[in-house]
């Protein structure tokens, strides 16, 4: 039998999960020690969430779940990797947190989870590995309570048109056929001994905007950025504190953006 897009993903996630929790990009022993993982993109429109229901999408191994139960919030992670999952309770339990996680892929999370929240967060390296911007759209409005908000910030589309070293432009902007790669390393250790298949797909700002409006959400906050809050790619440099761009390229090239949509 043909393996599934999902069940290639969930391999290679679950062989991340070893390797990004080791290294040096995750900062867990100062994460332990009570340092946010969340960055000022996301924070700039989370504002004041003490109190608040979130159920964070795509929650790899906690830590911005985590980030968020500490400022105050009420969270439920859920993450296609088991391992990854297995991670997020342990560091739960360690930090006394009161976070909840479940393992499940995205599109089947209506299947596990039957409440609504405050707020739905997503961010950073997400929708990549989706194939169906408009059944996740659905997901997305789907858990959100009236006068809720989808708090969104993830990695440009334009990004993912180029190759590895950022040198040609070889993909789509818009979304098409399965982007299959077998990458070595991974973007939290690229010296990593891991080098296994992976498929995502690109979608482009106006499939990402036009599914969540056609969802009768309404857009609130929308803004572009030319650097990345993460060192997460080959060829980068710090443009300032936090800040990275491609340093061929420098600042002429959206590297991420973000938005908030509210229910109304």
């Amino acid at each position: 039998m043909k393996e599934s897009y999902l069940d290639i993903n969930k391999k290679l996630w679950n062989e991340k999960t070893a390797i990004h929790v080791r290294s040096d990009f995750y900062e867990l022993e100062d994460f332990m020690k009570g340092k946010s993982s969340l960055k000022d993109i996301e924070l700039a429109i989370l504002g004041d969430i003490k109190g608040k229901s979130i159920l964070h999408l795509q929650c790899h191994f906690g830590q911005d779940s985590l980030s968020l139960a500490r400022m105050g919030a009420k969270v439920t992670g859920v993450d296609i990797s088991d391992k990854s999952i297995e991670k997020a309770i342990e560091l739960n339990e360690q930090l006394g947190l009161d976070a909840e996680f479940f393992c499940c892929d995205v599109y089947s999370s209506k299947d596990v989870i039957n409440k609504k929240f405050d707020i739905v967060f997503s961010s950073y390296g997400t929708i990549g590995w989706l194939p169906d911007i408009e059944k996740w759209a659905d997901i997305v409005s789907h858990f959100i309570k009236p006068e809720g908000r989808f708090v969104f910030a993830e990695l440009h589309p334009a990004i993912w048109m180029y190759d590895a070293e950022f040198k040609n432009i070889i993909y789509s902007y818009f979304n098409g056929d399965p982007i299959v790669e077998t990458t070595p390393g991974t973007y939290a250790d690229q010296s990593a001994a891991i080098e296994m298949k992976e498929i995502g797909w690109n979608h482009a700002l106006s499939e990402v905007i036009g599914a969540l409006l056609r969802q009768g959400l309404t857009l609130n906050h929308f803004e572009e950025f030319n650097y990345s809050p993460h060192h997460c790619f080959q060829g980068m440099k710090e443009l300032s504190p936090g800040k990275y761009i491609i340093a061929h390229i420098g600042d002429k090239l959206p590297m991420t953006y973000a938005l908030e949509m509210i229910k109304k």
